[in-house]
């Protein structure tokens, strides 16, 4: 059985106090829905607290990004080590903001998954598609090609612990949540992909469905056969809101 995991992701919002504040939260919640995971990913400054926060409970703490090189002159970059350092387990690679604002393309997706993996990151490797590439019904042909990374050889006999999060971008920050008959349809997509990688690896791997989760969404969403989780924006900022997404997984 594959655990669910609910994965907040804080943006860049929130400081010191607020972070302190949430986490104590999740813990919280965790302890209530130990049959759920849930993680954290508040902006790189606010790591440190967050970690300090988490400890002694379950909760885990990643980076929202990583750079694709270990070390050198990249003003603004951060390592995987450097992440890795502050004492966070996770990290987010492939985000539709970044990938829209950054120009974030396979290629160097490819060098943040590879960096991630060889420091002892788990990632949770975000795809989705645009409102126009849904309308004009390529949203398997979308979803096939971001994932096409995964089948490089190096990457095969780590894929057993990779996240999958699928964020239509349609639905992230505007309150239009896939139902969950339609995010199902793509998770099954997912899944039928990793399955052409191994049987082990599509019994392993973790999909969930990110954009504009709330506590309302959730249980239709997490009773779907194929999705194992959310990455939660917005109301990942509300102790209580985010404590109920997680009680429904449960």
């Amino acid at each position: 059985m594959r655990r669910i995991l609910i994965a907040g992701n804080w943006k860049m919002n929130g400081d010191r106090a607020l972070a302190k504040t949430l986490v104590q939260a999740c813990a919280q919640s965790q302890q209530s829905n130990p049959q759920v995971d849930i993680a954290v990913f508040p902006p790189f400054p606010l790591i440190p607290e967050a970690v300090a926060a988490a400890a002694g409970s379950a909760v885990a703490v990643g980076a929202q990004d990583l750079s694709a090189q270990l070390k050198g002159a990249y003003t603004g970059e951060v390592s995987a080590p450097m992440i890795h350092e502050t004492g966070a387990s996770m990290v987010l690679i492939g985000h539709s903001e970044r990938r829209q604002r950054h120009q974030e393309g396979p290629e160097l997706l490819t060098e943040k998954l590879k960096q991630a993996l060889a420091e002892g990151l788990s990632p949770i490797f975000c795809i989705g598609e645009s409102l126009q590439q849904r309308e004009q019904e390529r949203t398997e042909a979308v979803i096939s090609q971001q994932l096409s990374i995964l089948s490089k050889p190096e990457f095969r006999s780590q894929l057993a612990d990779l996240v999958i999060a699928y964020e239509p971008v349609w639905a992230i920050g505007t309150g239009m949540s896939a139902s969950p008959e339609q995010a199902q349809a793509v998770h099954a997509h997912i899944r039928g992909l990793l399955t052409k990688l191994g049987a082990r690896i599509s019994g392993s791997v973790r999909i969930l469905y990110g954009g504009s989760v709330t506590p309302e969404s959730a249980a239709g969403l997490l009773a779907c056969a194929d999705i194992d989780g959310a990455l939660v924006g917005g109301a990942s900022l509300k102790a209580d809101a985010f404590a109920a997404i997680a009680a429904a997984a449960n």
